[in-house]
C-alpha cells in the first residue's frame, strides 16, 4: 500500500487491521510499515471481489452471504472490547452524511432546491433517521462492509478490506451495507431472509431487548440513511473529485428507499422527491 502522508494517514488502517486480526477475522496482516513515508507491506487476500463472484455465479450467493454474516457477527461480538477506542458514529456525523444527498446530489448535481416547507420536511426525516441509528445497540462498525470490500478466499472467507474508517455505531449499519448493496441487488424476500438469519444468530440479551419487528424497522431505516449518504457521495465524487464512474449506481441506491417508503409514513416526502424529481432526471440523461 502506497498512501502518501499528506493525503492519507495509515495509522487507522494499521490499528484496525490489528483489531480484526485479534478477532480472528481475515484482514490483511501488516508485514512491514513505514508510517512516516506512507508505505505498508500487506499479506495478499487474492483478486476476486465478492461482487465479481456474485455477478458471475449468483448461485453462490447463499454461501457467500452466510460467510459474510458469520464474520460480521464475530466482528460485533469480539469487537466489543475495541469499540470504545473507535470514533463514535454520533448525531453530528450522521447528519453530515445525510447532508451529502441534499447538497451534492440534489443541489450540485441536479439543481434541485427545496422550498422552506420542504426544508422542514427534510429536517424531520433527518432527525428521524438519526434517532433510529442512535437508539440501536452500539457495536464495532466496519462502515463499508459490501461486495467490493469483501474478497473471496479459500480459507476464512471473506477477506475484509477498507476498514480504516471503522466507528462505534448502530448494529444494523454493516448488515444493511452488505444486504442492500450499492452495486448489486437481490430480491426483497431474499434480503429479508438473510436479515432474519442475522437476527436469529444475535446473542440472547440483544434479542430480548430488540424484537424482530423492531430489528427490521432499525434495519430498513438505517438503510435509508446509508443509501442517501452513498448517493450523495457518488455525486460528490463527480463534482468535487472528477470521478464520474459512480453516478450510474445512484438509481440502484435510491430504489431501496422507494421500495420501503410505503411502509413508513415518515418517508412520504423523501419518496416523492426521489420518484418525481431525482430518478426522472437520471432517466432523462440515459
Amino acid at each position: 500500500m502506497d498512501a502518501p502522508p499528506p493525503q492519507e494517514d495509515c495509522l487507522p488502517f494499521v490499528r484496525i487491521a490489528g483489531y480484526l486480526e485479534a478477532m480472528g477475522l481475515n484482514a490483511p496482516q501488516i508485514v512491514e510499515a513505514d508510517l512516516e513515508r506512507g508505505f505498508l507491506l500487506l499479506s495478499d487476500l487474492g483478486a476476486t471481489q465478492y461482487l465479481q463472484r456474485l455477478t458471475a455465479e449468483p448461485g453462490q450467493a447463499d454461501k457467500l452471504y452466510a460467510d459474510a454474516i458469520v464474520a460480521l457477527l464475530a466482528m460485533q461480538s469480539r469487537g466489543a472490547v475495541y469499540q470504545a477506542q473507535l470514533p463514535p458514529y454520533d448525531a453530528e456525523l450522521l447528519e453530515f452524511e445525510l447532508s451529502l444527498f441534499h447538497d451534492w446530489l440534489c443541489g450540485a448535481h441536479l439543481g434541485i432546491r427545496f422550498s422552506k416547507d420542504e426544508e422542514g420536511h427534510w429536517q424531520d426525516i433527518c432527525s428521524m433517521l438519526i434517532q433510529n441509528a442512535l437508539d440501536q445497540p452500539q457495536v464495532f462498525v466496519h462502515r463499508d462492509y459490501h461486495s467490493r470490500n469483501l474478497m473471496v478466499t479459500n480459507d476464512q472467507n471473506p477477506g475484509i478490506l477498507d476498514f480504516q474508517d471503522a466507528v462505534e455505531g448502530a448494529f444494523t449499519y454493516d448488515l444493511v451495507s452488505l444486504l442492500k448493496d450499492c452495486y448489486i441487488k437481490w430480491p426483497a424476500g431474499q434480503v429479508q431472509a438473510w436479515a432474519e438469519k442475522f437476527y436469529s444468530e444475535l446473542d440472547a440479551d440483544t434479542r430480548a431487548q430488540v424484537s424482530m419487528e423492531q430489528f427490521m424497522r432499525y434495519f430498513e431505516l438505517m438503510g435509508v440513511q446509508r443509501q442517501l449518504k452513498a448517493a450523495g457521495i457518488f455525486a460528490r465524487l463527480q463534482h468535487r473529485d472528477g470521478k464520474s464512474g459512480y453516478i450510474a449506481d445512484i438509481p440502484l441506491c435510491l430504489s431501496y428507499v422507494v421500495e420501503i417508503a410505503p411502509r413508513y409514513d415518515e418517508l412520504a416526502f423523501l419518496a416523492d422527491v426521489i420518484e418525481s424529481r431525482v430518478l426522472p432526471a437520471f432517466e432523462a440523461d440515459s
